[in-house]
């Protein structure tokens, strides 16, 4: 067997694992609450997600097109996601005529789920950008149009989304000199953007807005509309000021998005004539910390329009560096982005050995430009002529199986009637009671056959799903100094539903440890949703008992139809002070260290857990320090741990464990408690995950 095959294998196995029955099988109990069909489509998603992520790291271009290719033909993937990747693929290798290839098959393709139609918006987006790179804005515009209708019949689209295509279909009708329509599409995504904010609870629909508006506004100042980049201006303005009052701020980009519209402000009174005012604005601009720090090279535009070309000379100093730092290869675009603006400030200064220098090395990027855009466009139509005389070998080997299969299955029938005819006529009487006795004894065999084989199979595939479960928790913890912590999770099935994990910014430091109710998958895809929230709203610095609420409202919707929940702990611990924050959803008390290290449980309010009622706000507390005092988490699979004659290993034995142990750090009281547990049960299976984390904040 080859190398590629081999490889692929786990990939066969994992994909009959989706697609095989395994879970119908494991989800016919609960038909009338939960869609198999649902639940397989998610872990699809996620599983190809996550594979194609890695295999990406390795920047192995043709590893990355036979992976797509193998999950496309196991059914993993759909035909729309699978043509967004390849021409992914294709874009990061500079191949742009295979990519908008790819794409376009992708946005012709019938969407079939969920995860097919994010591909099509995806695929869409690229396709027109493509477009846009090539000033082909016509095609461009088309398929922004396309894309926007589908986007309003979705109930899977963001008004940030919807208002970031209208803004596309804007700058395309802009280029196309069709600016009343430009007005409309860039006022309607404006309406979008301001709806938007008050129902997203992150950064992205304000910055989405602040990076469409000043993109308008710098297509009207290129096409000298000044009046109309002033109005972008004013709206530009107002999301500015509700993006510092609310609490998603991140002040280096506000920075910079004002520092254009500063920038903006100057070029747009300049070209209305108002230069004393376009000054003053210039003058903030240069002011502003972004253009300090040397994170915003934009001042060559105004002062080229304002006949400041010394300056504008000095703004192009360092071209030559950012040349090389952005750019791989030379092209045209280089040159007329960075080359020709440069050569116009020299030669409008007077300076015209500069002026000379940089015009000889306009003559060097453009001969080497046209070099390698022969030998691109040579390479990509290679590429693609070998693609579709691939395409065509294996259309002609499926015809030519095919009219196999269909020669052999005619001679295969003849000579079966032939052989049935003779056997009849004679064996007549015989015959019969063989074929009965056949015919029972093939069922017979087939139903053991299919019995192992499934059996074999489900075993194999949970061992996978196991796998998959074991990479969403951590199994390293920050080596920080004055920090010591550990956790484990064992689950009782091949997959459960604890969980556990942890976000360090800074000196903070989020965790969490829950149990979803139910086993199995269920309680897995769960389990993942959970854990998926708790590290999104974390990363924004939240409160822990903000970040239950919002949990509990995403988890408790319409989409939880079977009812499940998670008792869950979620705490904040600053590690300079030791100051713990933190919210009980139904979870068991942790145990906390004191006195002599003599441990107990924490004494809070318990909220309810989280995914039972929508609307619920939970109560979150507050410890001033624990520092130098250990805090142990557990789920119930530790406490109601049972052995062959029932009886719980119980919160009692417990404690007098943690009490008189002495413990060398927070995995030597994981290790010998999960020990503990284990001399418990006595060889009796375990009835439950076991998930336990254990830290401790000294002085360092």
């Amino acid at each position: 067997m080859n190398k590629p095959l081999t490889r692929l294998l786990p990939l066969a196995l994992v994909a009959l694992f989706l697609l095989g029955g395994l879970l119908p099988s494991l989800t016919s109990c609960q038909r009338q609450t939960t869609s198999s069909k649902g639940v397989k489509d998610s872990l699809n998603a996620l599983l190809a997600d996550s594979m194609i992520y890695q295999r990406k790291k390795l920047h192995n271009p043709e590893a990355l097109m036979a992976l797509i290719d193998s999950l496309e033909e196991v059914g993993i993937i759909g035909v729309i996601q699978a043509n967004y990747e390849r021409g992914y693929v294709c874009k990061d290798q500079g191949q742009q005529r295979q990519s908008e290839n790819y794409w376009k098959k992708a946005v012709n393709g019938e969407i079939r789920n969920r995860a097919e139609e994010r591909a099509f918006f995806l695929a869409s987006a690229m396709l027109t950008n493509l477009y846009q790179v090539n000033h082909n804005f016509e095609a461009a515009l088309r398929q922004s149009i396309k894309t926007l209708n589908k986007m309003k019949q979705s109930d899977l689209v963001k008004p940030r989304l919807i208002g970031v295509q209208l803004s596309d279909i804007g700058i395309c009708q802009l280029k196309m000199r069709r600016y009343e329509e430009a007005g409309k599409s860039f006022s309607e995504a404006y309406h979008y953007f301001l709806k938007g904010i008050p129902t997203d609870t992150t950064y992205l629909t304000y910055e989405n807005s602040l990076a469409c508006v000043n993109n308008s506004t710098l297509f009207y100042l290129d096409a000298k509309l000044y009046d109309n980049a002033i109005l972008m201006i004013a709206r530009l303005d107002t999301l500015l000021a509700m993006y510092k009052d609310s609490p998603y701020c991140r002040q280096k980009y506000y920075d910079a998005q004002y520092a254009r519209r500063c920038n903006f402000m100057a070029r747009a009174l300049l070209g209305q004539g108002n230069k004393e005012e376009a000054n003053k604005q210039f003058d903030i601009y240069q002011s502003t910390e972004c253009y300090k720090s040397g994170r915003e090279h934009a001042p060559g535009e105004y002062l080229m329009a304002a006949h400041r070309y010394a300056e504008a000379t000095e703004a192009y100093a360092d071209i030559e560096d950012q040349i090389r730092k952005r750019v791989g290869k030379p092209s045209l675009d280089i040159i007329q982005q960075y080359l020709f603006p440069k050569f116009r400030a020299n030669a409008g200064a007077g300076y015209k050995d500069s002026a000379l220098a940089v015009g000889l090395r306009i003559f060097y990027y453009l001969d080497s430009a046209i070099v390698w855009q022969k030998q691109d466009d040579a390479a990509e139509l290679a590429t693609i002529y070998e693609t579709q005389e691939k395409d065509r070998h294996i259309a002609e080997q499926e015809v030519t199986l095919s009219k196999q299969r269909y020669s052999a299955m005619a001679i295969l029938f003849a000579l079966i009637v032939l052989a049935l005819a003779i056997f009849i006529f004679f064996r007549h009487r015989a015959a019969k009671r063989l074929e009965v006795a056949h015919k029972e004894l093939k069922v017979a065999y087939d139903q053991l056959q299919e019995t192992t084989a499934v059996k074999e199979r489900i075993q194999s595939e949970l061992r996978i799903a196991r796998d998959i479960q074991m990479s969403m928790v951590p199994h390293e913890f920050p080596q920080r100094k004055g920090l010591d912590m550990y956790g484990s999770m064992t689950p009782a099935k091949e997959v459960g539903g604890d969980l556990y994990g942890y976000i360090q910014q800074g000196n903070n430091l989020y965790f969490c440890i829950g149990d979803v109710s139910g086993k199995g998958v269920p309680a897995s895809l769960f389990m993942a949703q959970a854990t998926r929230l708790f590290r999104t709203l974390a990363s924004q610095g939240m409160k822990p008992a903000d970040i239950c609420t919002q949990m509990n409202d995403a988890l408790s919707g319409e989409d939880n139809v079977s009812g499940m929940f998670v008792t869950f702990f979620l705490g904040l611990i600053d590690l300079t002070t030791g100051h713990l924050a933190f919210c009980n959803a139904g979870h068991n008390p942790p145990v906390i260290g004191g006195g002599e290290h003599r441990g107990d449980f924490l004494k809070m309010e318990s909220n309810a857990p989280i995914g039972l009622w929508p609307g619920l706000q939970f109560v979150g507390e507050e410890i001033d320090t624990i520092m130098n005092r250990p805090l142990f988490l557990y789920t119930d699979g530790l406490n109601e741990a049972e052995n062959h004659e029932l009886k719980q290993f119980g919160e009692d034995q417990m404690l007098a464990f943690l009490r008189k142990g002495e413990f060398k750090d927070s995995r030597d009281v994981i290790e010998r408690m999960a020990a503990e547990v284990e001399r418990h049960r006595d060889g009796a299976e375990p009835n439950d995950d076991l998930t336990m984390m254990c830290m401790k904040v000294t002085n360092g």
